[in-house]
């Protein structure tokens, strides 16, 4: 006789499985070691014995297979080992990770940061610990699982305004006695930009806290960085794992900020601290992206070419600018359908679903990278173009498809 949990664990996967949103795990192995010239090519993995074009990474910047980088992790596990041994508070914060919090200081304005082993944990730990059954945060509606699972622990009243809607915030920050304004640099499934310095005098004319998870922004666009972060925004979120190529996240703040973090936040005192290895990694990464400003221009010449060669096959875009590229279709089976079809072809690409996205918005979710070729990106727009045209998935114009997104 089964369990109550067995019934229910088998229930679940059965409807999703039925509903074509199961998701399962997919053992990837590398195209060729970097002792060749992977670090030139575009970016290639092998599933099952065949080699795939990767249009589904968040290393924009191709830094996660650069020999340069490769070499700064195998000095810093050298120098440090491979593992941090303790929790921060303890006997795992080095000298190492005050280098890489003293770095994100110098370039974004803040006063003092605070290094995590994941974005995910950097998100959920500041929201849960910074706030409380007192506040009122508002925050953007399509602002990333992290921060909603970290909001709904912490108690605080949650009021989401309308994507990157500057007249739905101000409403909002009218209407209520609001702590934090919540928002992403780049959103994680969109791909557009949040109007950060219009918020941020928003904010300031409400005496609310901006903050910004700057996941997909950070080392990649310039925008509001040019005016320095620190003025526009009080409290940022970095992860490493997107442009920087590795791993690991940082909250960067005020030093009032950082102390409180480091005496309440949970998951940092009861966590075993990042490797140092991981963050010398971190720091040689983002010194490497500042270093090297060509990366983040050949990044936008490949958008410009994968845009353009889109717009000119009528391939339904939303009008994204940055790295990320959506393509709606709406039906999670169909969106299966079409991915599959273009893995045949050797092109992978994310089928995005219920939950990550709304019921009826199911995607592709192409991302682009500066490692990519401009041949590669070619077959992956024509290749795009056959399968929506067989499987019959309308071809439309790039506004037509904002605008009925929107």
């Amino acid at each position: 006789m089964s369990s109550l949990l067995e019934t229910k664990i088998a229930a679940r996967q059965h409807a999703l499985r039925e509903q074509g949103l199961l998701r399962q795990r997919k053992v990837l192995s590398v195209d060729r070691p970097l002792n060749t010239n992977a670090s030139t090519s575009s970016p290639r993995f092998v599933f099952e014995g065949r080699a795939y074009v990767n249009f589904s990474s968040n290393d924009y910047l191709g830094l996660s297979r650069a020999p340069e980088l490769v070499e700064a992790l195998h000095l810093g596990a050298q120098t440090y080992g491979v593992g941090s041994g303790a929790s921060p508070l303890v006997t795992g914060y080095s000298d190492a990770h005050l280098a890489l919090e003293r770095e994100f200081c110098a370039l974004t304005g803040h006063e003092a940061a605070l290094l995590f082993c994941s974005g995910f944990s950097a998100n959920t730990a500041l929201m849960k610990t910074l706030f409380d059954q007192h506040d009122i945060v508002v925050a953007d509606k399509l602002v990333h699982a992290s921060i909603i699972d970290g909001l709904q622990d912490s108690g605080a009243q949650l009021k989401r305004f309308l994507h990157n809607s500057l007249e739905s915030a101000e409403r909002l920050l009218a209407r209520n006695k609001t702590s934090a304004l919540i928002t992403e640099s780049v959103f994680s499934m969109d791909g557009d930009c949040a109007p950060i310095a219009e918020l941020s005098a928003l904010c300031r004319q409400h005496h609310a806290w901006l903050i910004v998870d700057d996941a997909h922004g950070f080392a990649v666009l310039d925008g509001y960085k040019k005016a320095e972060p620190a003025k526009l925004i009080d409290v940022q979120v970095v992860t490493f794992g997107k442009a920087l190529g590795c791993q690991g996240a940082a909250v960067l703040g005020s030093q009032a900020l950082i102390d409180f973090l480091v005496s309440n936040a949970r998951e940092y005192i009861y966590s075993t601290a990042l490797s140092p290895a991981n963050a010398a990694l971190a720091l040689a990464a983002t010194q490497y992206s500042t270093e090297h400003p060509e990366l983040q221009q050949q990044l936008l010449e490949n958008i410009k070419l994968f845009k353009r060669l889109c717009r000119e096959a009528n391939v339904p875009l939303l009008g994204s600018d940055t790295a990320i590229q959506p393509l709606i279709i709406g039906d999670a089976r169909q969106t299966l359908q079409v991915a599959e079809e273009l893995r045949a072809a050797g092109i992978w690409v994310g089928a995005i679903r219920p939950p990550t996205v709304p019921v009826g918005s199911a995607r592709l979710r192409i991302t682009l990278t500066a490692a990519h070729a401009a041949e590669d990106i070619a077959t992956c727009v024509a290749q795009l173009a056959q399968v929506l045209s067989r499987v019959g998935v309308p071809l439309v114009t790039e506004r037509q498809a904002a605008d009925d997104h929107r």
